[in-house]
C-alpha cells in the first residue's frame, strides 16, 4: 500500500517522536456536554493534545460547535466525529465542517458509520462521507476511521479489512492522511494481534488504540455491553475485574502496561486513545500517574 507524501509530524509531532512510556501523545474523548468538565480536567491535560468531540443523538448543532471551539481556545486539538448514518443531508455536514472549521481551526475529523440501522439522511456509511468532497472543501487535512480489534457484530473480518483498505486508499487519493482509531476494549492479545495483522496487510497508517479511563465497574460493562465490546470473565480478569465482585472502580493498568511490553517496532506508529466515560479529570489524573511512575 503507498505511503504518505506528507510526514505526520506536519499534522501533529506526537507520530515521529520517539516514545519514552506509553501514553506519550495520547488522545481524549468527551461529548458535546461535557464543557463544564472540560474546563475542570484542561489544568491536567497537556497542552495540544488531541480532543475529539463525538456526535450524539439529541445534540445540537451549536453544541457540538461550541464544544470546538471550547478545545481549542483551552490549547488543545479538536477533532470532531462524524456520524455518516446521523446527518440528514449534505447541507447539515457542509454547514457543521465551515463553522468548526471557522470557529475552532478544525483540521481533523473521525467519520464512522454510526448506530442507526437506517441512515437519517444521504449518507449510508463513512465513505460516502469520504468521497462527498466536503471534507477537503473545509480544509480537513486528517482524517480518523474506526477499527475493531475484536470485530464488529454486523460485519465480518474480512470485509472490515477490505471497507479499511478503500478508505485509507480514498483519503490519500483525495490528499488527507488517514490513522485509524479503535473502538475501547479489556484484551490485550486481541489488540496486539489485530495490530499485527494491520501492519502485516500492509496498512502502515498510524493507530491510535482505544482505552478505558477509569471508571466505576459497573460502568465500564454497561458501556462494553452497548458498544459491543467482548468481556468475557477470563478477559475481565486479566484486566483486573472479577464478575463476582461489580461494586467500586477499575482502571487500565494491567492494560496499557501489557501494551507497552507487547507493542515493539513492528507494530508501526501506535498511540493511545482514552476514552473516559464522562470522567474527563479522572482520566488525565490516571495518565499523569502512569506517566510518573513510568
Amino acid at each position: 500500500m503507498a505511503t504518505d507524501p506528507v510526514s505526520y509530524a506536519a499534522i501533529h509531532p506526537d507520530w515521529e517522536r520517539a516514545r519514552t512510556n506509553m501514553v506519550d501523545g495520547y488522545s481524549l474523548e468527551m461529548t458535546a456536554r461535557e464543557l463544564d468538565a472540560l474546563q475542570a480536567a484542561a489544568p491536567f491535560i497537556r497542552p495540544h493534545t488531541q480532543i475529539a468531540v463525538t456526535f450524539l443523538p439529541g445534540e445540537a448543532l451549536e453544541q457540538r460547535v461550541a464544544a470546538a471551539r471550547l478545545v481549542r481556545q483551552l490549547g488543545f486539538e479538536p477533532i470532531i466525529h462524524l456520524s455518516a448514518r446521523r446527518l440528514t443531508s449534505e447541507a447539515e455536514l457542509d454547514t457543521y465542517l465551515a463553522r468548526v472549521a471557522a470557529e475552532a481551526g478544525l483540521k481533523r475529523v473521525f467519520v464512522i458509520a454510526g448506530d442507526p440501522s437506517q441512515a437519517e439522511g444521504p449518507f449510508e456509511d463513512s465513505m460516502q462521507v469520504i468521497e462527498s468532497g466536503l471534507l477537503e472543501k473545509h480544509g480537513i487535512t486528517i482524517v480518523g476511521i474506526g477499527g475493531h480489534p475484536e470485530g464488529h457484530p454486523a460485519v465480518d473480518r474480512e470485509q472490515l479489512w477490505l471497507w479499511m483498505e478503500r478508505k485509507v486508499a480514498a483519503l490519500r487519493a483525495r490528499g488527507i492522511l488517514p490513522l485509524v482509531v479503535t473502538q475501547f476494549g479489556f484484551d490485550d492479545d486481541a489488540i496486539v494481534d489485530w495490530v499485527a495483522t494491520l501492519r502485516a496487510r500492509g496498512i502502515d497508517v498510524p493507530v491510535r488504540l482505544g482505552v478505558p479511563g477509569p471508571a466505576g465497574i459497573k460502568r465500564l460493562l454497561g458501556f462494553a455491553r452497548r458498544c459491543g465490546v467482548g468481556a468475557s470473565a477470563t478477559v475481565l480478569k486479566k484486566y483486573g475485574i472479577s464478575l463476582g465482585s461489580l461494586l467500586g472502580s477499575a482502571g487500565p493498568d494491567r492494560l496499557v502496561e501489557s501494551l507497552e511490553r507487547k507493542l515493539g517496532p513492528d507494530h508501526g506508529r501506535v498511540r493511545l486513545h482514552f476514552y473516559p466515560f464522562g470522567a474527563l479529570t479522572a482520566s488525565a489524573d490516571w495518565i499523569n500517574d502512569y506517566a510518573a511512575r513510568h
